[in-house]
């Protein structure tokens, strides 16, 4: 994620309307905005098995799974975020087209340039969203989930799984081992911090 040098400042109007015909994704934070960079095979391969194991078990039920293209917003610090998978099961969310307010649950592939935000700033920010139940931090460098879940004290809890643990989204009442998470996933061409 790299700040644009376009527009040292825009309203959450206009990056909406400028978004809808970007052919690149920016996310919005505080009236700046920062240029999405592209995925790994690894993270979308991750990506795909996720959104394919999760919509065939919330197909049906009222929920919404929106993969990639999707902003959540984050209205109370005037921020709009690009999750790899949102999911809302909330009526009040219908009423927005090119973004969603009341997420259960929030997905993200980590990537070595935005690890260490995905895991501060970004949780941090998230947590502002009441509806919030679960946000979950998936490793492709290996089988590691980390699955935050706010308690009935609104308290997060991490819940860590590894290699062939089944991972467990209480939001949705989903279970899934990490093998189907990381079916045709192979480790020897992601990334390796010892290479140059």
């Amino acid at each position: 994620m790299t700040l644009s040098q376009f527009h040292p400042y825009l309203s959450p109007e206009a990056y909406l309307e400028a978004e809808k015909f970007s052919l690149n994704k920016h996310e919005y934070i505080q009236g700046r905005i920062y240029a999405m960079s592209g995925a790994s095979d690894a993270h979308v391969t991750i990506t795909t098995n996720l959104i394919t194991l999760l919509r065939n078990h919330v197909r049906g039920t009222g929920c919404r799974l929106y993969a990639t293209d999707m902003k959540a917003r984050i209205e109370s610090l005037n921020i709009f975020y690009y999750p790899d998978i949102l999911v809302t099961y909330d009526q009040r969310d219908i009423k927005f087209e090119y973004f969603k307010r009341y997420p259960c649950l929030i997905i993200e592939v980590l990537s070595p340039s935005t690890e260490a935000f995905d895991r501060g700033d970004k949780f941090i920010d998230y947590q502002e969203l009441e509806t919030l139940q679960e946000y979950v931090l998936i490793s492709q460098t290996r089988q590691r989930v980390d699955c935050f879940r706010r308690n009935a004290e609104g308290r997060w809890v991490l819940y860590s799984y590894k290699e062939n643990q089944e991972l467990q989204l209480v939001s949705l009442n989903f279970a899934c081992s990490l093998t189907d998470i990381y079916e045709d996933v192979s480790f020897s061409e992601t990334f390796n911090p010892t290479q140059k």
